[in-house]
C-alpha cells in the first residue's frame, strides 16, 4: 500500500502552483534539484572515499550517474581501475 505524505488538498494547491509557474522558474526547479543531488551524492563520495583526491570522487559520481557503459564510451577505461 502507498503511503502518502502529503494531504489531497496541498497537493491541489501544489498543482496549482506549478501551472500558474513559468517554464523558466519550472527549469530552474529542475536545476536546482539536480545541482542538490550531485552535491549529496559527492558528499556520499568523500565520506565513504576519505582518502580520494577530487578528481578520483569526479570520476567515482560521473560513472554512478552515468553507468559504466556510457561511461567508459566517454572517458575510456581508467588505468587505475
Amino acid at each position: 500500500m502507498k503511503q502518502k505524505d502529503t494531504t489531497d488538498d496541498a497537493r491541489k494547491v501544489l498543482v496549482q502552483i506549478y501551472r500558474r509557474m513559468s517554464v523558466e522558474a519550472k527549469t530552474r526547479r529542475i536545476f536546482d534539484a539536480y545541482r542538490t543531488g550531485r552535491i549529496l551524492a559527492i558528499a556520499g563520495l568523500k565520506e565513504s572515499h576519505p582518502h580520494a583526491t577530487d578528481k578520483q570522487i569526479w570520476y567515482l559520481w560521473a560513472k554512478r550517474h552515468l553507468g559504466e557503459e556510457l561511461f567508459n564510451n566517454a572517458y575510456g577505461k581508467l588505468s587505475n581501475e
